[in-house]
């Protein structure tokens, strides 16, 4: 059964929750025994893409303002993001005898950072906001990435849309500076802690970045802002004065503009995957792993999947439902069980829902501006599952929500979670 666009409650109703529960759970333990040396070797084939780039791009930024020379720095910073994302998701920790440095525990840990992922973004802020609440909260109250939610402002401004898409692309060109970095910041607590309770959402805005009367504000600056300026945009211009200074003034325009590629790029990739009129947000919190799974599908949108350098352009993102059913995967296995999710989606009752990134950013755009508004799941349409445990069909986002997520957290994904819970 496929149920279309315009897919009702009661069609919703006929989906068969338990069937798909154990086709996904099956999907996932022959992909966690798959995991392997390959692996490894394609992680660092894609670090490696990421190099290069980066070389290239310093070799030639001194020359001249040029789109290409930015392009390449941006997209050189761009892949520690794609090894971030996968590393911190757990993706790696199985592959046998992986070094440490390419694990959740060790990847851009402590002064690793500075290494490993030097982004606008705190790794431990990014991989509690991230992999936590927002995988685990998709399309939810408690999800802190939703897309409709943080430009409600926006939908409601009675401005041309012209003027409207104006402003979303400076938002797209700045996006990890204005809104990544300090929200995913306020998820931390003024030790550094992860709040296990009512997370704020966006607790860190444009306008209240300047009020460094707050502990958590100046925490962005020193530990954020400060670093990351200073190094792109004074140090490293500064080591091309031996080439003149007008070579050293180059590097820092096209620094600033592989910035706002970089930036764009990655709004590109990532808004779209939740946010479209064919996507749903959900005013409850799944009651049972099977809930999870059907949630993750029903908040998800896929991009055509092509070959590796299609899927390394889309940080393999293209691949988003299989990430949020089985988020600790290598990238690799994206690729070897897209085909299985797709037939089981369809084999069960839910569309799978897959367009180009282009098509699927348009969806976007139409929602941000307030041309369409994303659908509305009230309750989940089937009987809750008996699930013992941390599954408890009466949770709901509320008084015992964050103690429910991070329990069902490591459950989903295998056990395996040590990281889980407070910092």
């Amino acid at each position: 059964m496929s149920i279309g666009l315009e897919a009702t409650a009661g069609d919703l109703g006929r989906i068969d929750v338990a069937g798909f529960r154990e086709g996904v759970d099956r999907i996932r333990a022959e992909a966690h025994a798959a995991i392997g040396a390959a692996d490894y070797r394609h992680l660092r084939r894609i670090e490696w893409y990421g190099r290069v780039a980066t070389s290239l791009g310093y070799a030639t930024a001194w020359i001249i303002p040029n789109p290409v020379s930015a392009f390449l720095l941006s997209l050189g910073q761009f892949t520690r993001w794609l090894l971030a994302h996968h590393i911190l998701h757990r993706g790696y920790d199985r592959v046998p005898g992986i070094p440490h440095r390419y694990t959740s525990q060790g990847f851009a840990r402590g002064w690793r950072r500075y290494v490993d992922w030097f982004d606008w973004l705190l790794p431990e802020a990014w991989d509690h906001e991230h992999n936590i609440l927002h995988h685990y909260h998709t399309g939810e109250d408690g999800d802190p990435d939703v897309a409709e939610r943080h430009l409600e402002f926006l939908r409601r401004m009675r401005i041309p849309l012209a003027l409207k898409y104006a402003l979303i692309a400076v938002v797209a060109c700045t996006w990890k500076i204005i809104y990544y970095a300090p929200n995913s910041l306020g998820v931390l607590d003024d030790r550094g802690h992860r709040r296990r309770r009512e997370v704020p959402i966006a607790a860190l805005t444009v306008g209240s970045v300047l009020d460094i009367r707050r502990p958590a504000v100046r925490r962005l600056w020193a530990e954020c802002y400060a670093p990351y300026a200073t190094w792109h945009f004074v140090v490293i211009p500064l080591l091309f004065l031996p080439l003149g200074t007008t070579a050293a003034m180059y590097v820092l325009v096209n620094k600033l503009l592989a910035e706002a590629i970089t930036n764009a790029h990655a709004f590109l990739v990532i808004a779209p995957n939740h946010t479209a009129d064919d996507l749903y947000r959900f005013r409850f919190h799944y009651g049972g792993k099977g809930e999870f799974y059907v949630t993750s599908v029903l908040g998800s949108a896929n991009y055509q999947c092509g070959t590796e350098l299609v899927d390394y352009l889309c940080i393999w993102l293209n691949y988003q439902i299989e990430h949020h059913l089985v988020p600790d995967l290598p990238m690799r296995q994206y690729t070897l069980i897209q085909p299985r999710v797709k037939a089981l989606c369809q084999a069960h009752g839910l569309v799978y829902r897959q367009e180009s990134v282009f098509r699927r950013f348009g969806r976007l755009l139409d929602v941000c501006v307030g041309k369409t508004t994303m659908r509305q799941l009230e309750a989940f349409p089937v009987a809750a599952e008996a699930v013992p445990g941390p599954y408890s069909p009466s949770s709901r986002w509320g008084e015992r929500g964050s103690d429910i997520l991070l329990e069902s957290t490591a459950e989903v994904c295998g056990g395996s979670q040590g990281a889980v819970g407070p910092a």
